[in-house]
């Protein structure tokens, strides 16, 4: 775990100001200031419908912010579409598992990789010894990433997408977002559905990627996980931030508390 004076020495990746994002009259975000620094893995959590998957879908340019602006690596980047922020370095994972199924595995890690192997029509008709050696390059750095998660997905490589578990296919959209050559990787609930020896497992990936320079921000139910994984842990309820920290110290804040049971805490 870093502490809060780790965090004010590294450099700040990500960080929102103000945000807000209101759908008819109700705030899904409410003004959230919310930083990462290099190198973190920081959770967010809340009940259901607090905001959290908005915040990512405005952090990651998929919805507008009505107000507040959103800052990565020092540079505004409110407002840019959502291929601009992935090509500054951020990749993201979906509640819903989206994969191209009938794409092979290798393939569809591949799909996160097409920007390191665009080509011009003449390059695509000629296919110059360049753009072979790009496709090459880009081939083992997708089996690389797929060797990160085991034996899990590296034997299955050449199989389709339809053909993985559930767990497995959490994992491959792991992989496809690497793909990507984030500095910063957002996964929404990636353990969901998956028991606890699977949890557990990703888990380990989890930690393994934070150790190859890349911040990791996950939205997670499950708290035995946050309280695994985290450096920081950030609390949203209706949309607005009520609480941040060490997970020892979130664990006991009463509001934190209340926010998920729904009631005070009871004194003795």
């Amino acid at each position: 775990m870093t502490g809060a004076l780790e965090d004010t020495i590294r450099p700040t990746l990500l960080e929102t100001r103000g945000l807000v994002k209101a759908f008819g009259g109700v705030r899904a975000v409410d003004h959230v200031d919310f930083a990462v620094h290099n190198g973190e893995i920081v959770s967010i959590i809340g009940p259901n419908g607090s905001g959290k998957t908005t915040l990512f879908n405005l952090i990651t340019g998929v919805y507008p912010s009505d107000e507040g602006t959103v800052w990565l690596g020092g540079r505004e980047v409110t407002g840019l579409p959502a291929h601009r922020i992935t090509q500054l370095g951020v990749a993201r994972t979906f509640q819903t598992i989206r994969l191209f199924d009938n794409l092979t595995v290798l393939q569809n890690v591949l799909v996160g990789a097409h920007r390191a192997v665009q080509a011009s029509v003449w390059e695509a008709l000629v296919r110059p010894p360049g753009l072979r050696r790009r496709e090459a390059d880009a081939w083992a750095k997708a089996r690389e990433i797929l060797a990160l998660f085991g034996s899990r997905l590296a034997p299955r490589a050449d199989q389709p997408a339809f053909s993985l578990s559930y767990a497995n296919r959490r994992r491959l959209e792991i992989a496809r977002a690497l793909a990507v050559k984030p500095t910063l990787l957002l996964l929404d609930e990636p353990t969901a559905g998956m028991n606890p020896s699977e949890t557990a497992e990703l888990v380990g990936q989890i930690q393994a990627i934070r150790t190859r320079g890349i911040a990791v921000v996950v939205i997670e139910h499950k708290l035995n996980v946050v309280n695994r994984i985290s450096d920081r842990v950030v609390v949203l309820d209706h949309g607005a931030k009520i609480a941040e920290g060490l997970p020892e110290d979130i664990r006991n804040n009463e509001q934190v508390i209340e926010a998920y049971l729904g009631h005070p805490v009871a004194t003795p």
